[in-house]
């Protein structure tokens, strides 16, 4: 039981220092969170930093806990383990473990939310890495893309796993009922791919998943398949391409004149918000913890964060962790794996 619990509200710590706009859009973030009175937040980071942005009448829901030190992207999580055990985002993670938060929110280091996720909170069994897997790209909304980058070498049992994670993401938070599942791969005909993408190929085919073999980059877009499977070194290229690929087709139609008018800008906004969707829905969960923790875009603004809270208490309220359990024993058992 948390020490600061209610009857009502789940309770987030939220890494205050993660991002590149900490801690100013991340104290916005939550702030923003709080006003609608049915969550309690713990900011989690340096006193001194986050002092002159904290409101001066306290907030019955708003709460801090101080760390020291923040890891960087540059580091190797790991070793930042070690050298700052109190840095915010494993005091995040620690608050997790003692019961303290139900989840944490970082807008920091995908690597080091990870280390803090598995070595404080733990994987769900049989998970060898948890995975950072959602929608990416506007113009497919339901499409689900895993790995988006927390493991760049994978093994076929690992790219499975992934298939699984993503299918009851989206059953659960799409509505999907049976949701289609595409191994991406240079081409749709079996045989194709790398020896991954041709070793996880009869996995899938074995595991009871809906699964329509090999789709292409070019089918993602067209919602061909509802969770599309890779690793996450192909997975983050692709998504951090799309992000690139807009803002840059933003900033030459805004520069060339094209978008004088209201109807034009309108589109313009529209194609950013299409290729930069993960920061309109905040971030996603780190799929296969024994918990609950969502990462964000190190770009995070407070409107970002503030979603990225929400999302933590969708995925509590519809206890996802329990339904991706029951989901990877299904596909076992299917595969005599346990």
């Amino acid at each position: 039981m948390s020490t600061y619990a209610t009857e009502k509200k789940y309770i987030i710590a939220v890494d205050a220092m993660g991002g590149d706009n900490a801690p100013e859009e991340i104290i916005k973030g939550a702030l923003l969170a709080v006003e609608s009175n049915d969550v309690e937040i713990i900011l989690v980071g340096d006193e001194d930093k986050m002092s002159k942005y904290l409101p001066t009448d306290p907030l019955s829901n708003l709460h801090c806990v101080y760390s020291y030190g923040v890891v960087n992207e540059d580091e190797q999580p790991l070793e930042a383990v070690k050298s700052k055990p109190k840095a915010s985002v494993f005091v995040c993670a620690d608050l997790v473990k003692e019961g303290r938060a139900d989840a944490f929110v970082t807008m920091g280091s995908t690597g080091a939310a990870m280390a803090a996720g598995v070595l404080k909170i733990g994987n769900i069994k049989g998970i060898e890495r948890p995975s950072l897997g959602g929608p990416f790209l506007g113009l497919s909304p339901k499409t689900i893309l895993i790995d988006l980058g927390t493991s760049i070498d994978n093994r076929p049992s690992q790219l499975l796993n992934y298939a699984v994670l993503g299918s009851t993401f989206s059953r659960v938070f799409m509505g999907i009922e049976n949701p289609r599942v595409g191994l991406l791969s240079v081409g749709s005909e079996e045989g194709k791919g790398n020896r991954l993408v041709k070793e996880t190929y009869p996995l899938l085919q074995k595991s009871g998943l809906n699964f329509i073999g090999n789709v292409e980059g070019f089918d993602i877009p067209l919602g061909k398949a509802d969770v599309v499977v890779c690793d996450g070194f192909i997975g983050n290229i692709l998504m951090k391409f799309s992000e690139g690929l807009g803002v840059s087709v933003f900033d030459y139609i805004r520069s060339s004149g094209l978008s004088d008018n209201p109807t034009e800008n309108g589109i313009v906004e529209a194609l950013y918000s299409m290729t930069n969707f993960v920061e309109h829905v905040g971030g996603g969960p780190l799929l296969g913890l024994d918990g609950v923790a969502i990462v964000g875009h190190g770009r995070s603004k407070s409107a970002s964060v503030s979603a990225a809270i929400k999302l933590a208490k969708t995925v509590l309220n519809l206890d996802l962790v329990d339904l991706i359990e029951k989901d990877l024993n299904l596909v076992r058992s299917r595969l005599n794996v346990y």
